[in-house]
């Protein structure tokens, strides 16, 4: 998207969810007047799926307007003709009966969970003028003199948020957004992209050795790739050391499991690198050619000793191993991955192990090429322009220094900390929620009720009832994503494709998507908004001077609704036939995936298996190869040898990053590098926990979701059996898990799958809401107990270094 600048009663007890003048419709009723009734001849549409974050192809069936059967769409090179159970359990997403269905207002205190069912013009009203409850933006914005940033708004991850995210920055001019990046992936992705100029792929299809550290893809990311791995491991193909304290379903299915203490990984990393260097395993062309900084680096390692006897007394894996697997990790390289990980910060020093990762994977010369990690590359879309206003009074972001480098997407715990705490540079009176669901999402659950409570406005916008909304002061229900068409999205990989989630059925109830919800917020507080802006902005003032009130305010756009004049089906075509033609959209419309030579290239060539592109089209490697390096595809040809070739990375010197000097003036190391302080030391009796994610669930997205829940019922407490004897703590036992910030209850599970010292559940259960049916107290939430603490260079969660004790009760 192009942005056109033109000028300058909840921690003890639950929460209930009561709707005055509110009625529940159930499938019945639904479906029993003719009017409901969108289509009476059996149809399939082609959509995506938004069940989690790899959005696979799928095919609806709709049989007399009820959408019956979700089908994997073979079409789409990245899901492959698959659809996981949280794919196919996404009609009851649609179909949910605790599903948000009209507007509502708050009438109760804050938290409590008492809502008003209004109109749609009623919700918006109560946004801009406030209620007896609550304020809104109009008083707001005039005792902050015009200050846009004094109302913050955060986003889950989706295809529409930078609809969203556009809108609240661009239009409404608040500089405070936060997502889910620093609660998930910052610091894996900012570390790989600053050391080799770019997060990338995971090759698993071709790679012949994966190290896979506190990734759980068997049980978290049931995904095409994940199961070209599985297919080839333990003695079929690839190797894959697991390396993790619990033995997982990815460690039963790997060829070695390597129980590494929790928090040590970076030393684990460290020395896999020092028998490298002191062996002289690495490709020394690629290293020559791609890398900076090595000898500095190789100095480093080789100066600190990182041995393997030194990191065993610190991890737990014995130096023996740490050799063996180093040097087969060599051996199979350039098709040998550390594979980046998918979740978020584990300790404190996560950005320095994710750069440790990605300089020994690049020491074995597998970066952008087949087998290794690879960039790929995207079909290319169209722009849309948005005229955005410049606010004179609008502040910068509140949280900019609560770590060394944050980002335009924040840093969440330093965010609602600094609110909760009263420290912010200025007031923030309000917040905008998008599907995010901090409540469960963010470390510390009693700060973020806390936040939530100093907020003078929250409006949330979601498909459930969640915690999150239960803050909230007003709630705007979005349709499902099978009652929508969300904005067309360009998948790059190896085989890139454009995809279009279509709207399969007309949206129920009163519900819509965001576009519209957005469209029509705008259109109530555009000129509203902008008659405080002329008060308190001296450059439109000046501006109306030298123009007149009505060109200022449509031509520098100041004018909210002209982000919303077309559809965004109408967006969706433009963007394709801009670049493509109309062929091409009218292809994406029918099989809901585009590329060039689709109808050329797309060939069933067994019972479940496609080829999308010729192997000589995939887009393994992508760099730019530099003048005199000659691509050979000979297979008679060494892969090291292609891999040493010169060619220039996404990063300031077209090379491999071993040191970042300009980071210490952040007070950040300039090389992976191991402090003492990093290994925090669990006290005797105590445990440090940990969390993770399972495949039939999406974080606290499905935790309402009856047909996943009829696989995993709850969330169970897995300890040590050795050490669940010693406190008589038997399976189903319900314990008190403590922290410093909070306690829960939950079920035991006692099993020698964990090591000593460690306690382990899922997280996206216990909800408090009883607005939700089936996840109302069903386990255990992981946020109530982990501490909010900060990961120092980009404020990602830390989620990993939390203390507990454990009891009968």
């Amino acid at each position: 998207m192009k942005v056109e600048v033109s000028r300058r009663r909840f921690l003890q007890g639950s929460i209930a969810l009561s709707v005055v003048g509110g009625s529940s419709l159930g499938l019945t009723s639904l479906v029993a007047g003719e009017e409901k009734v969108q289509q009476k001849a059996t149809i399939k549409v082609p959509t995506l799926c938004e069940m989690c974050v790899n959005k696979c192809a799928a095919i609806a069936k709709v049989e007399g307007g009820i959408v019956t059967k979700l089908d994997p769409n073979p079409h789409f090179p990245k899901s492959k003709n698959m659809l996981c159970p949280r794919g196919v359990a996404g009609i009851h997403a649609l179909y949910d009966p605790d599903r948000l269905k009209y507007p509502m207002v708050r009438i109760g205190e804050k938290g409590e969970g008492k809502f008003k069912r209004v109109t749609w013009d009623e919700a918006y009203e109560a946004i801009f003028h406030g209620t007896d409850r609550f304020k809104g933006l109009k008083q707001i914005m005039e005792e902050e003199k015009d200050n846009r940033s004094a109302i913050g708004y955060c986003a889950g991850e989706g295809m529409a948020e930078h609809t969203y995210r556009a809108f609240m920055a661009d239009k409404f001019g608040s500089s405070n957004f936060v997502n889910h990046a620093s609660i998930c992936l910052q610091t894996t992705v900012s570390g790989y992209a600053l050391t080799i100029g770019g997060y990338g792929q995971a090759d698993l299809e071709n790679a012949e050795y994966v190290i896979m550290a506190g990734a759980n893809r068997a049980e978290a990311i049931l995904t095409p790739d994940t199961m070209d791995l599985f297919k080839r491991t333990r003695g079929r193909g690839a190797k894959l050391i697991c390396v993790d304290p619990r033995y997982t379903n990815t460690a039963v299915q790997a060829d070695e499991w390597l129980p590494i203490r929790v928090g040590t990984d970076l030393a684990f990393v460290l020395a896999l690198t020092y028998v490298v260097i002191k062996e002289g395993l690495y490709n020394i062309d690629f290293v020559e050619n791609m890398v900076k900084g090595f000898h500095v680096y190789k100095l480093h390692i080789l100066e600190n000793k990182y041995t393997p006897e030194w990191a065993e007394g610190i991890t737990g894996i014995s130096a023996e191993k740490i050799r063996k697997t180093a040097r087969e990790f060599m051996a199979a390289a350039p098709r040998a991955i550390y594979y980046q990980g998918r979740r978020t910060a584990w300790s404190s020093h996560d950005f320095q192990l994710r750069r440790a990762q990605a300089i020994f994977s690049a020491l074995g010369g597998g970066i952008d090429i087949k087998g290794g990690i690879i960039f790929g590359t995207k079909v290319p879309l169209g722009e849309h322009e948005i005229n955005a206003p410049m606010y004179a009074n609008a502040q910068e972001r509140i949280d900019k220094k609560e770590a060394a480098l944050v980002g335009g997407a924040g840093t969440w715990i330093g965010f609602r900390n600094m609110i909760a705490e009263g420290r912010t540079p200025y007031p923030m009176r309000g917040m905008f929620i998008y599907k995010q669901n901090p409540m469960l999402s963010v470390p510390n659950t009693a700060k973020t009720k806390k936040m939530f409570e100093k907020l003078d406005l929250v409006v949330a916008i979601d498909t459930m009832p969640s915690d999150t909304v239960m803050m909230a002061d007003v709630v705007l229900p979005e349709c499902s994503y099978l009652e929508r068409e969300d904005p067309v999205k360009s998948f790059g990989g190896v085989q890139p494709s454009i995809a279009l989630r279509q709207k399969v059925i007309e949206p129920l109830y009163e519900s819509r998507p965001v576009h519209e919800i957005l469209g029509g917020l705008a259109k109530k507080i555009s000129k509203p908004l902008f008659e405080i802006t002329k008060k308190y902005d001296e450059d439109v003032q000046g501006e109306i001077k030298d123009r007149s009130e009505k060109e200022v305010y449509a031509e520098d756009g100041f004018d909210l609704t002209d982000m919303f004049q077309k559809s965004q089906e109408e967006i969706n075509e433009h963007m394709v036939v801009s670049k493509h033609g109309k062929e091409a959209y009218e292809q994406l419309k029918k099989y809901g995936v585009y590329y060039p030579d689709m109808a050329e290239h797309f060939k069933q060539t067994s019972a479940n298996e496609f080829r999308y592109y010729p192997e000589e089209k995939k887009a393994y490697t992508v760099s730019k190869w530099l003048e005199g390096a000659a691509v050979s595809i000979d297979t008679c040809v060494n892969e090291k040898e292609i891999a040493a070739l010169q060619r220039k990375l996404k990063t300031s010197s077209g090379k491999v990053e071993c040191v970042l000097g300009y980071m210490t003036k952040k007070g950040v190391d300039a090389m992976p590098t191991w402090h003492d302080k990093y290994l925090i030391p669990i006290p005797e009796g105590k445990f440090k926990f940990v969390s993770g994610r399972h495949a039939q669930f999406t974080q606290n997205a499905t935790q309402n979701n009856i047909m996943l829940l009829d696989q995993v019922k709850e969330n169970h407490l897995w300890i040590n059996d050795k050490e669940a004897a010693k406190r008589g703590i038997q399976f189903g036992d319900w314990v008190e898990v403590e922290s410093k910030v909070g306690k829960v209850q939950i079920k035991a599970y006692p099993t020698n799958k964990i090591i000593p010292g460690v306690v382990f559940y899922i997280h996206g259960f216990g909800a408090q809401s009883t607005g939700l049916t089936f996840g109302y107290r069903n386990g255990a939430s992981d946020n109530v107990i982990i501490e909010d603490r900060i990961e120092p260079v980009f404020g990602s969660a830390a989620m990993h270094e939390t203390i507990v004790d454990v009891r009968r009760v």
